[in-house]
């Protein structure tokens, strides 16, 4: 063991990203003048990994910072992170030349940094450079937080990126004072909760890597949770997933906006299947503006799928067909119009501002005080009101008419994000083999949906033009067998949802 003494702790802030224009606004904002100003430092970190990368594919950044005269060495975890807030351990130590990690108090991460150390297989990776400006903030008793202007560079490879944030830490006392600061300061600046930390955007950069869609992580939840504590810990990973979604969602792929709606889908479905823990007021304060980025996310999904599953196969089907060319042409447009409407959503105030005010909500919901039961037994509650009320709407739903497949297509989805919510609290083998019958009929019933949302869109496309209307009926009648084959499917799966056992107790 070295001479170096390390300490750990948990890392708790909230990270927003602040355009370079806006720096001046910040610097006259009020909240500075109630502030204790801190000396302003510039920082220089060098992070280290192997060749491959293997501290960072473990959720693990080194680095050492230079600080004064003398050098930090600095271990930091992945932790969670939603809505901006980050909460990671951290173990820090003066830096003498020599990497020790004797202090790490958690033995598989120290495990793993010494055979990192023990084979010399730890170089330079990138570098962040930037000057701090830091205030303390005492907004309550008890209660001290650093509030801290981040202006430099991130640097890997010869590729280097702006830094430009503003990172609000707690040093003492409750994290919602964090949200409660970031809402003042977003009332009147263009600020912007941010998922990916200095250390990710450093080896972003090395990588070169463009932003990938992220689909649902595994549900989070554990017996030992109450239903309140569950479902923050869903909320916050579909906020995630949200945001995570968001870095993409102006690049090509199509998959980044859905997977932004699947976010909100299962966080509204959430919501309501967690209704009577919530703190009263919580779900209409919170919906409106979920349910806003919901419409646009929503048309510009139907105009993705309506342009990749629906014209692009019968326009490939008939490749040489001006009037198909045309359709999908003026299909594009519309599908360009959506996804413009889509960034303006995202890049306006409102969008930033809702996402602190759920999170600050989230944080200030309190447990009811006439309690609530294990979350076992509130999972079975919810699962057998879902189930009975699928197998009704099924049964209503045999004679596919639209509507009534359309409302079984409901239906099943929040049974089935329902059932992926508890899944931790129940065999896996049975929750596997009832979220593939669900989510096949789900699937079904959604490629059915689209084949009928895709009528509407295309008349939207058609206008006068009497070639156009002649590819909407081309492509319509392209299209009918594969109707036939979802509307068989759909009736297997209703036939197989009917025989679906529960595997909860009530």
């Amino acid at each position: 063991m070295g001479d170096n003494v390390g300490t750990m702790a948990q890392e708790t802030e909230l990270k927003l990203s602040l355009p370079e224009t806006a720096q001046r606004a910040f610097l006259r904002h009020p909240l500075l003048k109630e502030a204790e100003r801190l000396p302003t430092r510039r920082l220089v970190n060098v992070y280290f990994d192997t060749a491959g990368l293997t501290l960072h594919r473990k959720g693990i950044a080194l680095r050492t910072r230079r600080q004064g005269r003398g050098w930090l060495q600095t271990v930091k975890c992945a932790g969670s992170a939603s809505g901006g807030l980050s909460q990671r351990p951290e173990w820090e130590q003066p830096y003498s030349g020599r990497f020790d990690f004797a202090a790490v108090d958690d033995a598989e991460v120290r495990g793993l940094l010494e055979r990192t150390r023990g084979r010399a297989r730890l170089a330079p990776v990138f570098e962040t450079a930037f000057t701090r400006r830091a205030w303390r903030l005492r907004p309550m008793p008890g209660t001290a937080v650093l509030l801290l202007l981040d202006r430099g560079r991130v640097e890997a490879g010869g590729r280097r990126e702006a830094i430009s944030e503003i990172e609000i830490e707690l040093e003492q006392g409750d994290a919602g004072c964090l949200f409660e600061l970031a809402l003042r300061l977003a009332a009147v600046l263009p600020l912007r909760p941010a998922i990916l930390s200095k250390a990710e955007r450093g080896y972003r950069l090395h990588l070169g890597a463009p932003p990938r869609p992220v689909k649902a992580a595994a549900s989070p939840l554990d017996r030992g949770q109450t239903p309140l504590q569950a479902f923050r810990a869903l909320a916050a990973a579909c906020i995630a997933q949200l945001q995570w979604n968001e870095l993409g969602a102006g690049e090509a792929d199509p998959e980044f906006i859905h997977q932004m709606r699947v976010a909100l889908r299962r966080l509204r479905s959430a919501l309501r299947t967690f209704r009577r823990t919530l703190p009263e007021g919580f779900e209409p304060a919170v919906v409106p503006a979920l349910r806003a980025l919901s419409r646009s996310l929503g048309a510009a999904r139907d105009w993705d799928v309506l342009a990749g599953e629906i014209v692009g196969p019968a326009q490939a089907a008939f490749a040489d067909d001006a009037r198909l060319a045309a359709l999908a042409a003026a299909v594009e447009q519309a599908r360009r119009q959506a996804h413009a409407a889509v960034q303006e959503a995202l890049a306006a105030p409102a969008y930033a501002r809702a996402l602190l005010d759920f999170n600050a909500r989230l944080h200030r919901a309190a447990e009811r005080a006439d309690g609530m039961p294990a979350l076992e037994d509130f999972a079975a509650r919810r699962l057998t009101r879902l189930h009975k009320n699928a197998l009704a709407l099924a049964e209503a739903a045999a004679d596919g008419e639209p509507a009534r497949l359309h409302a079984l297509r409901i239906g099943v989805k929040r049974l089935r994000y329902a059932i992926e919510f508890f899944a931790p609290l129940y065999p896996a083998g049975r929750t596997r083999r009832a979220l593939a019958l669900l989510t096949a009929l789900q699937d079904s019933l959604g490629a059915l949906n689209d084949l009928a949302r895709a009528g509407p869109l295309l008349m939207q496309c058609m206008d006068s033009d009497a070639a156009l209307r002649e590819a909407v009926a081309l492509t319509g009648g392209w299209h009918g067998p594969r109707h036939a084959v979802l509307q068989r499917l759909t009736l297997q799966g209703i036939r197989r949802l009917g025989k679906m056992k529960r595997f909860w107790k009530d």
